[in-house]
């Protein structure tokens, strides 16, 4: 019942976006021939990356090889939820996903990491991240139950949001190429997230590929680059933990909610034993009918179980726990982005970049300073 709103609390993991656009880019054509030869001839002052002083002999222009950028990142993204227990102090867990439909769950999500970073060959720079975040869940649900012809009707709606903090950590990696300003970004990082109604970290794994271009001012060093690619996210989806149920649920008005959930199940009960007990005998041994039976039966002995398990929680008061477990996902792993980044020299560039297209909204900016190493 309301317990199922507890599952969506902590079904929603923040995936952290960290690709920073800079990039190894082969200087063409004739009006770079100059800046082409500098390279060819030029020390290359740093230890990183690995080859850097052969790829800079070969006409690359390299940024910095070490990195540190902080960034904001903003998501609200539709989750579906399926192979759900509930179960209350610790009593035992019913496995509810027969009876309760989800009318909308929605996650909403922020977070600040940071990112260090390190280019370790001239096509791949890799990165860590450590972030804090902030969640939040809403859904709209229902319990529903059928009758004697099997058609399911809904006893009880609830609804609920919660807030979560957490904090975020992960590592990743990005192959990209460039030339002539023309780039191509693989990003890519797997990334774990501890909420606090979590027993451990929830694990993703995002993947970003992007194409685009950058275009060079008058002012030396510095550019702007813009870009569209695409951003998918997968979740490790087995999720478990316990909740107390006192501040999270609204309890206003759920007692008689309970027991109009529980006068409907007897109602049900009575119409599917009154339709079974008026079958004769042949009847009753059809596969047809036995089937509608059992699942009526079924799901309104599970719907009652559940009933008396909140009922009970309510009567224990503050002291009562919900425990759960349940498999998430994303409703739409893939979605669509364009960006853009300000690069002032080669030391500070600023960036933004906005998702959009399926069920997942998305934003991020950062401020990023590179250096050498």
């Amino acid at each position: 019942m309301k317990n199922n709103t507890l599952i969506l609390f902590i079904a929603f993991f923040l995936s952290v976006p960290a690709f920073a656009q800079v990039y190894t880019d082969k200087v063409v054509g004739k009006k770079n021939e100059a800046v082409k030869d500098s390279l060819k001839t030029a020390e290359y002052p740093y230890s990183l990356p690995i080859w850097g002083e052969k790829a800079t002999q070969k006409g690359y222009n390299l940024p910095y090889s070490a990195g540190f950028s902080v960034n904001y990142f903003w998501q609200e993204s539709s989750i579906v939820i399926d192979n759900l227990y509930v179960g209350f102090n610790n009593g035992p867990q019913y496995n509810l996903d027969q009876i309760v439909r989800f009318n909308d769950a929605t996650a909403t999500a922020s977070a600040i990491n940071v990112r260090p970073d390190i280019w370790l060959f001239p096509f791949l720079n890799i990165y860590g991240i450590l972030g804090k975040v902030q969640t939040s869940t809403a859904i709209n649900a229902g319990i529903w139950v059928p009758d004697a012809d099997n058609n399911w009707s809904q006893i009880m709606s609830f609804g609920s949001k919660a807030n979560f903090n957490g904090t975020a950590f992960g590592l990743g990696m990005t192959p990209t190429i460039g030339i002539g300003g023309g780039w191509l970004a693989l990003d890519m990082n797997v990334a774990w997230t501890d909420l606090d109604a979590l027993d451990k970290p929830a694990q993703s794994f995002i993947f970003g590929p992007r194409m685009g271009k950058t275009f060079k001012f008058h002012k030396p060093e510095s550019n702007i680059a813009v870009w569209a690619g695409a951003f998918r996210v997968h979740l490790k989806s087995e999720t478990a933990g316990s909740l107390p149920l006192n501040g999270l649920l609204p309890t206003e008005g759920l007692q008689e909610k309970v027991d109009n959930g529980f006068v409907k199940v007897a109602e049900k009960q009575t119409a599917v034993d009154n339709w079974w007990n008026g079958l004769s005998t042949a009847e009753q041994a059809n596969p047809v009918n036995k089937a509608k039976h059992n699942t009526a039966n079924q799901a309104l002995e599970t719907a009652g179980n559940l009933l008396t398990a909140v009922d009970g929680a309510l009567s224990t008061g503050s002291s009562s726990t919900v425990q759960y477990s349940l498999e998430k996902a994303p409703k739409d792993m893939w979605n669509f982005i364009i960006g853009s980044q300000y690069q002032f020299n080669k030391h500070f560039m600023l960036r933004a970049e906005y998702g959009f297209l399926g069920t997942r909204t998305q934003f991020m900016t950062s401020l990023q300073y590179r250096f050498g190493l």
